[in-house]
């Protein structure tokens, strides 16, 4: 957990946990820090770094989705995007994704389960062997 949080640093939480728990073990939110993009109800992923409050530019050394979107179309997001937890917005970011290609990418998600591996986007209808060989550093499982 990093970013404005009381107690920021690496949390053990059982397997299962969510966001909120993370938060909690982490002395919760300082005054001021905006929460609002973190969905804390989401189970967490080992090895997954939580930011909060922390715009998209600050958090491009960090390793999972803060409080907003981040990047712009052309360059890429400036952390990798979560395919298990990316909103249409977020995935939008990503170059040559627009509204409707994520909206597939959601899709998928919901009918399979969430993603395992970063592979699994080929299955997606609209990712051909390009577009996902521009994709795949820009994203995470």
């Amino acid at each position: 957990m990093s970013g404005k949080v009381r107690r920021p640093g690496i949390q053990h939480l059982p397997s299962g946990s969510r966001v909120a728990d993370a938060l909690r073990a982490a002395g919760g939110a300082r005054e001021g820090a905006d929460v609002t993009g973190l969905n804390q109800a989401r189970v967490l992923t080992d090895g997954e770094q939580v930011l909060v409050g922390l715009p998209a530019a600050q958090s491009a050394a960090g390793g999972a989705e803060g409080s907003g979107g981040s990047g712009t179309a052309q360059a890429g997001p400036a952390a990798p995007v979560s395919l298990s937890t990316a909103t249409v917005e977020q995935l939008d970011t990503l170059p040559g994704v627009g509204p409707v290609l994520a909206q597939h990418i959601i899709d998928y998600r919901t009918e399979h389960g969430g993603y395992r591996s970063v592979d699994e986007l080929r299955e997606v209808d609209g990712i051909g062997d390009r577009r996902f060989a521009d994709l795949r550093p820009l994203v995470r499982p």
